[in-house]
C-alpha cells in the first residue's frame, strides 16, 4: 500500500511495557505523528466513569451511547489530543481508576467498532507511529514495521508507579502493582475481542534492562531501513 507521508510503525506490548513513551519518542525522531490508541480507550473509560455508567454493564454499551460520551481525538502538532466534550483531560487519563478499568472498556465489541475506523483513517497517509495492545494485529496488520515490546513485570510495575506518584515506589508498592499488572495481562490476553497477541512478523524487543534512548534508536534504525525499502 502506498502511503505518501511515510510508513506506519506499529508498537505493541503489555501494559506498562513503555509503548506510548517509546512510540512518542520514535515519532519525534522520524518526524512522524504519534497515535496513542490506548488514549482513546482511556478517554472512553474516563467518560463512562464520569457519566456514572457501571463497569459491569459496559458490555451493553451501544454506538449511540458511546457517541454521547463526547470523546474526540483532536489532531495536534505531533499527534492527537483526547478531549471530553471539548475539554482537555490528559492529566486524568492515567489515573488509578482509569488504569483499573481500561481493559474492560477495550474488550467491549461496540467500542472496538466505534474506534477501529477512526484509527485506520488516521493512518491512511502513513507517516505514523501507533501504539496499543492490538495495533499491529488488528488495527494496522499491514504496517511496514511492527515491534512487540516485552519487559519484566516488576520493572513494568516500577515504571508505572513512577509515572503516577511523587518519589520512589517502595518494594511493597511495586509488588502490589506487579500483581495488578499480572491480572491485567491475563485479562488482555484472554479476552475474546482483540486479545493481546504478538504479530507473527513483529520484531521482539525486551526493554527490561535496556536504556530508553537505546530502544528508541533501535526502532528508529529499523524504521529507516523499512522506509528505504518501500
Amino acid at each position: 500500500m502506498e502511503r505518501p507521508d511515510g510508513i506506519i510503525v506499529a508498537i505493541d506490548g503489555p501494559a506498562g511495557s513503555g509503548k506510548s513513551s517509546t512510540a512518542k519518542a520514535v515519532a519525534a525522531e522520524l518526524g512522524y505523528r504519534h497515535l496513542d490508541s490506548g488514549a482513546f480507550y482511556r478517554g472512553l473509560t474516563l467518560a463512562a466513569l464520569r457519566a456514572g455508567l457501571p463497569p459491569e454493564r459496559w458490555d451493553q454499551l451501544t454506538a449511540r451511547t458511546l457517541a454521547g460520551l463526547g470523546v474526540e481525538g483532536v489532531p495536534a502538532a505531533s499527534g492527537y489530543e483526547i478531549r471530553l466534550h471539548g475539554a482537555q483531560v490528559a492529566g486524568e487519563l492515567r489515573s488509578p481508576e482509569v488504569n483499573a478499568r481500561v481493559s474492560l472498556m477495550a474488550a467491549v465489541p461496540a467500542v472496538r467498532a466505534w474506534l477501529l475506523g477512526a484509527l485506520r483513517q488516521a493512518g491512511e497517509r502513513g507517516g505514523l507511529v501507533a501504539d496499543g495492545r492490538d495495533i499491529g494485529t488488528v488495527v494496522f496488520p499491514d504496517a511496514e514495521l511492527k515491534v512487540f515490546l516485552v519487559c519484566s513485570t516488576s520493572e513494568r510495575a516500577r515504571r508505572r508507579l513512577l509515572e503516577s506518584m511523587d518519589g520512589t515506589p517502595t518494594p511493597g508498592q511495586i509488588r502490589e502493582e506487579a500483581e495488578r499488572l499480572t491480572q491485567r495481562d491475563a485479562l488482555d490476553s484472554s479476552r475474546s475481542v482483540a486479545p493481546l497477541l504478538r504479530a507473527a512478523d513483529a520484531v521482539l524487543l525486551d526493554t527490561s534492562e535496556l536504556e530508553f534512548g537505546a530502544q528508541v534508536r533501535f526502532i528508529v534504525r529499523l524504521a529507516r531501513e523499512r522506509e528505504a525499502n518501500t
